[in-house]
């Protein structure tokens, strides 16, 4: 239970402005506790499956959002509801991102690092 406590990512903010690094980070910890069926299917799961796969997404995601999703107590409903407030940042950050990309120019960086920093960003 003391693992628990400790966040493997940084928690979604109410924003969303991370939701797609979130997303993935939260996918991947799923996969790894071997949760991902619930999120991905509508099918019976235990309470602990459940409860376990609840307690990782809210632990993950901002006080604002816990408070405004409250009454969810089916993990699936949370990710359903979740994907339904953020998922159209999709549409919004990719033009973004790729406008970014096609600006990108190595001689407006001093150092390598930033450039580097620069592009991540833009990748992720």
């Amino acid at each position: 239970m003391t693992n628990i406590k400790k966040q493997k990512f940084i928690a979604l903010d109410i924003s969303g402005k991370n939701y797609l690094s979130w997303l993935l980070d939260v996918k991947l910890h799923l996969s790894a506790k071997k949760l991902m069926y619930i999120i991905d299917e509508d099918n019976a799961v235990s309470n602990e499956e459940g409860a376990t796969a609840l307690i990782f997404l809210r632990h993950h995601i901002d006080n604002g959002l816990k408070y405004e999703y409250l009454t969810v107590k089916n993990p699936l409903e949370l990710w359903q509801n979740l994907n339904d407030r953020f998922e159209h940042l999709k549409a919004v950050v990719l033009p973004n991102a790729l406008n970014d990309w096609s600006q990108l120019r190595f001689q407006d960086f001093k150092r390598v690092s930033e450039y580097n920093s620069t592009l991540f960003k833009i990748v992720s």
